[in-house]
């Protein structure tokens, strides 16, 4: 699948998004006697999505049935799981990117537990940028970029730290302005700069798919406005690990490193196109067949 046409795809998605406020379409695959597990997840977050997808495979051959809620922005995710409306987020980023939502809605929630250690934000230029290596080199420059930085959606915790850390704590705030939309339509400006060669600005964040289909290169952050690196984790509604105790123990047990993960989210994103994400996840199984926990034996209730 080319460049072009994922992304375009996940502006899609992103559109659709984007006129709800709560759950796009849901998705469900049926097996099972042991009930209904609900994820939810931005579509166009593809941490999420392809985590999403790694669940499902695994919770259908358990013999539970999984629902797929699609969302609009990360406050009506946090809201729906404190809500008891969705069981289960997949890679949330509660230490950093999305505290404010922890904070907010902990008491309606639980920590499954970290699968991935090493995430972080940053804005990032393209590689043929060569005299601009820094978030501190962006001063002056404004020109260059007409004054703009393609953000993603305005609920995002990366758009709150770009815009009140990181422009701010460099003093850019008077020069930059943050534009927001969704996370495939600052794709989309990227992928069109980069066809043309020309000077932009985005932010984006590890581990991500463009990172390694872009051509692109994270702006040092000498004053270390973004924060610090997290880890990604599954969070879940108040209550869960309670009525599913194998279950969560199980998905608390996942762990995976940077190739595990990039090789995941790849196939689910690139290699494969829309629709055939169970395809991706059994690729990616063949590739690691040693990866996932050993899964529980769950009775039926």
């Amino acid at each position: 699948m080319s460049i072009f046409r994922k992304v375009t795809g996940l502006l899609a998605a992103g559109t659709l998004a984007l006129g709800l406020t709560a759950c796009a379409e849901s998705e469900e695959n049926a097996s099972g006697d042991l009930g209904t597990i609900t994820l939810g997840y931005l579509p166009s977050w593809t941490d999420g999505l392809s985590t999403a997808h790694l669940l499902d495979d695994q919770l259908t051959e358990m013999g539970y049935s999984v629902e797929h809620q699609t969302l609009s922005d990360a406050a009506a995710l946090y809201t729906g799981m404190a809500n008891g409306d969705v069981d289960i987020y997949p890679s949330a980023w509660p230490e950093v990117t999305h505290i404010e939502y922890w904070e907010e809605y902990s008491e309606g929630l639980e920590d499954l537990g970290s699968y991935y250690e090493g995430a972080a934000l940053n804005i990032s230029v393209p590689e043929y940028m060569e005299d601009i290596n820094s978030v501190a080199d962006l001063e002056g420059q404004g020109d260059r970029f007409d004054n703009t930085i393609y953000g993603i959606e305005p609920g995002a915790g990366l758009t709150r730290a770009t815009q009140d850390d990181v422009l701010l704590g460099y003093g850019l705030d008077d020069e930059y302005n943050l534009v927001t939309s969704s996370t495939p339509a600052m794709l989309s400006e990227l992928q069109s700069a980069v066809d043309n060669e020309e000077d932009i600005l985005v932010t984006l964040w590890t581990p991500f798919w463009a990172n390694n289909t872009f051509p692109v290169k994270a702006l040092e952050d000498p004053e270390g406005h973004f924060g610090e690196a997290e880890a990604l984790h599954f969070l879940a509604r108040a209550g869960f690990a309670e009525e599913h105790p194998e279950l969560a123990e199980w998905i608390g047990e996942i762990e995976m490193t940077d190739e595990e993960y990039n090789d995941l989210e790849d196939l689910v994103v690139n290699e494969y196109d829309d629709g055939e994400e169970s395809e991706a996840i059994q690729a990616w199984l063949e590739q690691y067949p040693d990866l996932m926990p050993e899964q529980p034996e769950i009775s039926e209730e």
